[in-house]
């Protein structure tokens, strides 16, 4: 069964998954980072470009050609991918495909509405039977 992971008050969404990301390759894991909605995967696909000056986290969007073969793939659809590690949530809704992974990251930031989300989220999850982990991000910035 996935293990789903909170990772709360988190200062900014994407920059928080981009190191996320970033050191999930560095473990050699792969990962899909998945939004519902297209246009802020293309930001954060964007973001990943320029978030370190000189490092490169070899990254494709689900539909490319190469998917199958990349260590991060972003989707915001169903995807019938080889990529079982990690999913990575940046939407507000649980992803449709996490049940296929062994580990979902869920990332919350401090904005009401972002924790609102991230509470139904949370009961989705529980009310289901999936264990579920706690970070509190704010208490590692100390």
């Amino acid at each position: 069964m996935t293990r789903v992971d909170f990772h709360f008050n988190a200062p900014d969404k994407g920059s928080y998954a981009c190191r996320l990301v970033r050191k999930i390759f560095r473990s050699g894991h792969q990962a899909v980072v998945w939004h519902e909605d297209e246009s802020e995967l293309a930001a954060f696909d964007k973001q990943l470009w320029t978030f370190a000056q000189h490092e490169f986290i070899p990254h494709v969007m689900h539909d490319h050609a190469l998917a199958s073969e990349t260590p991060v793939v972003l989707a915001c659809r169903d995807l019938d991918t080889d990529h079982h590690d990690v999913i990575v949530n940046l939407g507000a809704v649980p992803p449709p495909v996490f049940g296929r992974f062994e580990r979902l990251i869920e990332i919350v930031t401090t904005a009401t509405a972002d924790k609102e989300a991230a509470r139904e989220r949370w009961r989705f999850y529980r009310d289901r039977g999936y264990a579920m982990t706690r970070h509190d991000l704010s208490a590692t910035r100390a």
